[in-house]
């Protein structure tokens, strides 16, 4: 498998890149900015660009779809209520094929409502759901604080040794993994949905 976390944008976004050696299908996740610089890492490395994932819609992340699906063909997978434009609708628990790598999908809403997280290989590509140290907002359109306590509580029951890959490099470090996250992001500290909802709204 190849897999490369890839500087964005003036955001600081991580677009992804997830590739297959075996049969070059690659799949390029939130691929908003920079699209030149990421076709050229692909074709650099010899990889066929097949699919556009987005974690969710929110602009920062979905900006280039249309450039990247132009020049390429890759088809745009993205949650099945997204608004976005695509061209396969995924739901929880589905698994995206990335030629012989595949890609589970976890519905995560509280960030928004159309946001997924994708499991493959020990990696966890996290979006805007969960960051090094911080959790995503749930102050914007669609935001939901009680779906954001319940998700984080989804994704903490994965093993502790899955990397995470956050959509913006907004910690300390570029990746961590759900073991460094339970024991010392303070977002993820115990509390119940009421909690944490009272916690989302304090300044």
């Amino acid at each position: 498998m190849i897999f490369k976390q890839v500087p964005v944008g003036s955001f600081q976004n991580f677009a992804y890149l997830i590739g297959d050696e075996s049969t070059k299908k690659a799949a390029l996740v939130d691929p908003a900015w920079d699209v030149d610089k990421l076709l050229q890492l692909c074709s650099d490395m010899g990889l066929i660009v097949a699919l556009v994932i987005n974690t969710h819609s929110h602009s920062d992340h979905v900006g280039g779809n249309e450039a990247v699906s132009r020049r390429t063909g890759a088809k745009v997978v993205a949650y099945a209520s997204s608004p976005v434009q695509k061209d396969i609708p995924v739901r929880d628990g589905d698994t995206i094929n990335v030629g012989n790598v595949s890609v589970r999908v976890i519905h995560t809403p509280g960030h928004c409502p159309d946001h997924i997280c994708l499991l493959f290989d020990g990696k966890l590509l996290t979006g805007d759901t969960l960051f090094v140290g911080e959790c995503g907002r749930t102050d914007l359109a669609g935001g939901n604080s009680g779906d954001m306590h319940d998700s984080l509580n989804k994704l903490l029951k994965l093993d502790d040794k899955i990397e995470v890959y956050p959509g913006h490099d907004y910690g300390l470090k570029k990746s961590s993994t759900i073991g460094y996250e339970r024991q010392n992001n303070y977002t993820l500290k115990k509390r119940t949905r009421e909690e944490f909802i009272k916690f989302m709204k304090e300044p």
